[in-house]
C-alpha cells in the first residue's frame, strides 16, 4: 500500500467496546453505559447502531451529552430479540457501536432560544441528551429560560428519576412530571401531556419546542402546540421509528422521498407538513 494511503474505515463495521454500568429504569427499559468509541464525535438527537454478538444490532438514541466525553449511553426497552439479547447483558461484557448517524438537533437556530422540552415515557431518552448539552456548564448561558414537561403512563414508567430530581433542584431550569395515572404514593401531577401542556403559561412567540413520545402523543402534543400559537418552524420532534441499518440502504425508514435514518431522525413540525399522506 502507498505510504500516503489512509485506511477507510468500514461503516459497517461496528467498534466492540465494554458495558461500564448498567441502569434499570423501569421494568423494561434499561439504560446502558458504555465506553465511548475512538473518534465518535456526536451532536445531540443523533442514534448508533448497537450489536450484540450473534444476535444482531438495531438503531437506538444516544441519550447522554456530547459533553460527556468518556462514555455514551443510550436508553433501551425490551421489545425484541436484540433488545432482548441487551438486557440479559452485564456490565463488563462487549457490545459493538457504530455510528454516529441522522441530522441531530438544530442547535445553532436553538441558541438564545427559550427551550420547551416535551417527552413522554422513553421519547424522554433522546431529549435527555439535548437538555443536558443546554444544562452543561460551558453552553447555558448559550440557552435562554428551559421549562421541561414529562409525562409517563404510571409512576413506576417514569425513566431517568434521579435526574430528574437533579434538574428539580436547579434554579436557571422549570421541571413539571406528569402521570396518566397515579397510584397511592404518588404525589404530583395526573393528566396526559397534552392536556397538561394547555394549562402551562407558555407564550409561544418566546419559545421553541422540542417534542418526542410514542406517535399518538406527538401528534396530540404538536396539535396543542399550534393551538398555542406556535408556528410550525417551531416545533421540533424526533421520529424514532421504522429504522434498521441506519445508512438508508435498507429502506425500511422510508416516506416518500424521505429516509427518517439520514434525513432525520430530527424534523421541524414544518419539514413534516411536507411528507405524504402516509405518514
Amino acid at each position: 500500500m502507498d505510504s500516503l494511503s489512509v485506511p477507510v474505515k468500514n461503516i459497517y463495521l461496528p467498534e466492540l467496546v465494554q458495558i461500564q454500568e448498567i441502569i434499570e429504569e423501569t421494568r423494561d427499559i434499561k439504560t446502558f453505559r458504555v465506553q465511548r468509541p475512538h473518534d465518535f464525535e456526536y451532536r445531540p438527537g443523533q442514534f448508533a447502531e448497537v450489536f450484540v454478538p450473534g444476535k444482531g444490532e438495531a438503531p437506538f438514541s444516544i441519550t447522554s451529552s456530547p459533553t460527556q466525553e468518556a462514555f455514551l449511553e443510550f436508553s433501551i426497552k425490551r421489545v425484541g430479540t436484540v433488545t432482548e439479547a441487551l438486557h440479559r447483558l452485564n456490565p463488563g461484557e462487549t457490545v459493538g457501536v457504530r455510528g454516529p448517524y441522522g441530522n441531530g438537533f438544530p442547535i445553532d437556530s436553538l441558541r438564545k432560544q427559550n427551550l420547551l422540552f416535551i417527552g413522554g415515557g422513553i421519547g424522554l431518552a433522546p431529549l435527555r441528551s439535548l437538555i443536558n448539552y443546554v444544562l452543561s456548564a460551558p453552553y447555558r448561558g448559550n440557552f435562554g429560560d428551559i421549562f421541561i414537561l414529562y409525562g409517563a403512563r404510571t409512576p413506576q414508567d417514569l425513566v431517568f428519576r434521579w435526574e430528574l430530581e437533579e434538574w428539580k433542584k436547579r434554579e436557571d431550569l422549570s421541571l413539571l412530571v406528569t402521570v396518566d395515572r397515579g397510584d397511592d404514593s404518588w404525589r404530583g401531577r395526573v393528566g396526559l401531556v397534552p392536556e397538561v401542556l394547555k394549562e402551562l403559561s407558555i407564550d409561544a412567540k418566546d419559545f421553541k419546542a422540542i417534542v418526542c413520545g410514542p406517535p399518538i402523543m406527538i401528534k396530540f402534543t404538536i396539535k396543542t402546540l399550534l393551538e398555542m400559537g406556535f408556528q410550525p418552524g417551531c416545533i421540533i420532534t424526533t421520529l424514532e421509528m421504522r429504522m434498521k441499518c441506519g445508512l438508508g440502504k435498507c429502506g425500511r425508514c422510508n416516506i416518500g422521498p424521505y429516509y427518517v435514518c439520514k434525513d432525520g431522525p430530527v424534523f421541524s413540525y414544518e419539514e413534516l407538513q411536507k411528507m405524504p399522506e402516509e405518514y
